[in-house]
């Protein structure tokens, strides 16, 4: 077999591997050395090929953001600011029709600047807001949909895993792509806000649901006990960032530091909780750090393939304008969504569409959003979307289905869509502020 041959019988290997349920990394590490194994028919290549990637990849500075801000978040989740956040915006939409739904977009949307993590967001809302929702007599489905949808903020607000991963495949700016990810990420908050709304006028049946009359209001000392230390963190973090004055490292060290001292000032965290959170935060970076390692090596395998320039040459002599590619890339990252969960989405496609990015002269921060934001689709799709998993897990109650949840979701994921296309149509909305 040609290199070209060895190298798409790897992607399709890899993809598959996944499927079956074959731990990520080790399907792109395992598949990726063989295949450059047997390309140069050389073990000791292979084998350094290997070294290079694992110090190219998690030996650099920029990773320590990873463990950092996984800190951060996890204490943050411990220390309740995420339903401090919900009670605030609760009180403030509780006279409006799907208020409470509204307020968890809002409430999610703010603790994505803390936290980075969809699954986080869809286990701490699932445990405050769907209950809620159910007390005043939301439709369920729609209940869990709400929180189905507003929980991938998480991935595309910075500080957001996500985009870390990818700044590293592209060679990306982690600050440039935490800039970036913020008009987007807003964008999105706003249109769920406008589709509950929508839903509200037009389908009252669906969303359910009565006025919070019997809701306390807060007086203006509460709501500040409530949201300031959440404002600090965000200000210290992302402020940082924006201003110049920290770099993403200093910013992640800052805000677990800070992070910390709000969870002590406040008694929300036992010493048990705070080693739980040093020991979770372990095993998230590893496995962050081992599928960047695996990545680096995927890349080298197909550099060494040709793959993705072959792939360039083809839609080249098809003689595909800006709009067919999109077209193509969107719907590939949509389809991938139902099998692979979105880190693996961007560690296989991202690489082999790169070369023909590149020579349009688009934005690789830009492209990077647009694929952040098609993968997050995935996370509300069948049969795989994690975070519809993470919300049935998480509530253990037998009155919702896994596929209600999934129903619940559709709606939010078509609003990611129209998001996702105004975001490929209008490139600015991604690097305005940039």
């Amino acid at each position: 077999m040609t290199p070209l041959e060895i190298g798409m019988v790897s992607v399709v290997a890899i993809v598959v591997l996944v499927y079956i349920g074959l731990y990520i990394p080790i399907a792109l590490g395992v598949v990726s050395f063989v295949s450059i194994w047997l390309m140069r028919d050389n073990f000791t290549l292979a084998m350094n090929l290997l070294k290079v990637a694992v110090g190219d990849s998690v030996m650099e500075y920029t990773f320590a953001t990873v463990p950092l801000f996984t800190f951060m978040g996890l204490i943050v989740s411990k220390a309740g600011l995420g339903a401090d956040i919900y009670g605030v915006m609760n009180s403030g939409f509780r006279k409006v029709k799907g208020g409470i739904g509204m307020a968890t977009v809002g409430a999610n949307a703010v603790f994505a600047a803390v936290t980075g993590s969809s699954i986080a967001s869809a286990s701490v809302f699932s445990k405050v807001s769907v209950p809620q929702m159910l007390r005043y007599d939301y439709n369920p489905r729609f209940a869990v949909g709400v929180v189905a949808g507003s929980s991938v903020l998480g991935m595309i607000i910075p500080p957001s895993a996500m985009l870390i991963i990818y700044s590293f495949v592209a060679e990306q700016s982690v600050g440039d792509m935490f800039l970036a990810g913020v008009a987007p990420g807003l964008l999105l908050a706003a249109a769920y806000v406008v589709a509950i709304w929508a839903m509200g006028r037009f389908a009252p049946a669906y969303v359910g649901g009565r006025i919070g009359d019997d809701m306390e209001f807060m007086g203006l000392r509460e709501i500040a006990s409530k949201t300031l230390p959440t404002a600090g963190l965000i200000a210290v973090v992302l402020g940082g960032i924006y201003t110049g004055w920290l770099t993403p490292v200093e910013a992640g060290a800052a805000g677990a530091a800070l992070a910390l001292v709000i969870a002590i000032l406040r008694r929300s965290m036992s010493l048990r909780d705070f080693w739980d959170a040093l020991l979770e935060t372990g095993h998230i970076t590893a496995a962050i750090l081992f599928l960047i390692t695996a990545a680096s090596i995927y890349s080298r395998m197909l550099g060494l393939a040709g793959l993705p320039n072959q792939l360039a040459d083809l839609l080249d002599q098809s003689q595909l304008g800006y709009f067919w590619i999109m077209l193509f890339y969107v719907l590939l990252m949509i389809f991938l969504g139902t099998i692979l969960d979105t880190a693996s989405i961007i560690l296989i496609v991202v690489p082999l569409f790169l070369p023909l990015i590149e020579p349009m002269g688009l934005s690789l921060v830009w492209f990077g959003i647009v694929t952040v934001v098609g993968a997050e689709i995935g996370l509300l799709t069948p049969p795989l979307g994690i975070s519809c998993f993470v919300i049935k897990a998480t509530l253990n109650d037998d009155r919702i289905k896994l596929k209600d949840v999934f129903i619940g979701a559709f709606p939010f994921a078509l609003v990611m869509l129209l998001v996702l296309i105004l975001l490929i149509r209008f490139p600015s909305l991604s690097t305005a502020i940039l």
